[in-house]
């Protein structure tokens, strides 16, 4: 009979409880502002001026109107390049903990949708009693033992609100390891080129030491004969040694540039050697994709940042309105008790209604501040996204006056050039002194080094471009992930 009854109860609270949740649940609504996405920008141009001279026939260096496609640094045709971008991504630890953050607030989903289902725990209770009001005072044992189930209504959609909240919170995390990647692979490509350059300015300074140590010897032969002064042998031994000035700070870039690479691949400069990079090995690439502004907000990280954080801060307000509600609760329980002698089966259904009546106006002033916060957030991101635009603008121009420099110092060098080798030959005759030979010799190492950083300032504003239009780092996670699943497949 006992189990008979017990059946009976456990029916009769299952139906109770389902016919309860059910109504609620057909008039549940969720209160406060869903969340729309902003418009995108109606600009169809960054710098008319520059993005004209850039994309002129016969000239043409960016592709306006065309994405990004693939890995960007490949563009630049430098296989060691692509070898140590792909190690610092696989190794880097900011990246790693970025993947970390990422997970931790998925994590913070899943439990922030708990709330949206029953609460199921255990309960279990055992004592022992004594009851001195009976007419002869007995002493007994109790016990209690069953669930219990509590739920939340969510009669106005608070938690959902949370919910969407923490799902933002998410995607901003995303976007954090996405603008991560985005700077790695720049700061990688960056520091190769700096490599690089100081590579090519070291060469340069090298042969132009080698010449000034034959032009001391020259001298010194002039000054032997009687033909020159002491006066023209200092000066000669003054330029050698100002000019070995140069390579100290030279050698410093290339190693400090060597060292960063090898701390963006996650190593210690001892455990992990940078290989030596070469200017020619590097292609400048041509006809760069240009997206338009309208699309181009879409595929930087920053902005993408701050479009997840304008969507948490809907669903402040959305939160914020629900607690202006009553909070609708339902819970139950079912129990198997007993003391002394007698046992039964306990159930219990309970509905809960709570509101505010009288806070001092608190909850209306935390919904007007989610609403300011959000308006506040809006401004930010649409600054966010003004300054993306400015960003690629200052880029192309640099770019722009990067080619008008380039066309300029090959003239410079040129001229240079055919300067030094007429006074070399007139100093040989005889026509001539030697402080010109040397001041020959200085525009021409000016030329030469200018011509080296020129080019190397347009392979680094190049980089500038790709970074500033967003390169591939839209789904740079998702692409880790499944990396990372296809390594070891229990991460599936």
């Amino acid at each position: 009979m006992k189990s008979h009854a017990l059946a009976i109860n456990r029916q009769t609270f299952k139906t109770t409880f389902g016919a309860a949740a059910v109504l609620v649940f057909l008039t549940a609504c969720t209160v406060g502002p869903d969340y729309q996405m902003p418009a995108p920008s109606q600009s169809q141009h960054y710098d008319q001026q520059a993005e004209q001279r850039l994309g002129q026939r016969g000239n043409k260096q960016i592709d306006l109107g065309q994405k990004v496609r693939g890995d960007w640094w490949t563009a630049f045709r430098s296989q060691k390049l692509d070898t140590v971008v792909r190690r610092a991504i696989a190794g880097n630890l900011e990246l790693v903990a970025a993947d970390a953050t990422i997970r931790q607030a998925a994590s913070s989903v899943t439990a922030a949708e708990g709330a949206l289902y029953p609460q199921v725990d255990f309960g279990a209770q055992a004592g022992r009693q004594r009851v001195h009001n009976a007419k002869e005072p007995a002493v007994s044992n109790f016990y209690a033992i069953g669930p219990r189930v509590g739920f939340d209504l969510d009669a106005f959609g608070g938690n959902k609100r949370l919910v969407e909240q923490q799902e933002a919170f998410a995607d901003l995390q995303k976007h954090r390891y996405e603008a991560a990647y985005l700077t790695l692979t720049g700061n990688v490509a960056s520091q190769a080129l700096l490599v690089a350059s100081a590579n090519a300015q070291m060469q340069a300074v090298e042969k132009l030491l080698a010449n000034d140590a034959k032009n001391l010897d020259l001298v010194r032969m002039a000054h032997a004969n009687g033909s020159t002064t002491q006066i023209d042998v200092s000066l000669a031994e003054t330029r050698l040694a100002q000019d070995r000035t140069l390579l100290p700070p030279l050698a410093q870039q290339r190693d400090s540039a060597r060292h960063a690479l090898s701390i963006l691949t996650g190593k210690g400069p001892g455990d992990w050697i940078a290989p030596d990079f070469d200017l020619a090995e590097f292609v400048l690439p041509a006809n760069v994709p240009v997206s338009l502004p309208s699309e181009m907000a879409h595929d930087r990280p920053d902005v993408r940042q701050a479009e997840a954080e304008l969507h948490m801060a809907s669903a402040a307000v959305g939160v914020a309105t629900a607690n202006l509600y009553p909070h609708v609760t339902l819970s139950a329980s079912l129990a198997q008790a007993a003391s002394g002698n007698g046992g039964a089966a306990l159930w219990g259904f309970a509905a809960g209604l709570a509101g505010p009546i009288f806070d001092g106006g608190t909850l209306k002033a935390e919904r007007q501040a989610a609403i300011d916060g959000y308006n506040a957030t809006l401004a930010g991101y649409q600054q966010t996204v003004i300054s993306s635009f400015g960003q690629v603008a200052d880029t192309l121009q640099a770019i722009n006056h990067d080619a008008e420099e380039n066309l300029a110092q090959e003239d410079a060098l040129r001229a240079a050039e055919t300067s030094l080798r007429l006074n070399q030959q007139a100093y040989a005759q005889g026509e001539n002194s030697i402080l010109q030979v040397l001041e020959a010799e200085r525009a021409y190492q000016q030329a030469l080094l200018g011509r080296i950083r020129i080019k190397t300032a347009q392979y680094l504003d190049t980089v500038r471009l790709y970074m500033a239009l967003g390169g591939n780092s839209v789904g740079a996670f998702e692409q880790r992930v499944a990396t990372r699943e296809a390594q070891n497949p229990a991460y599936q």
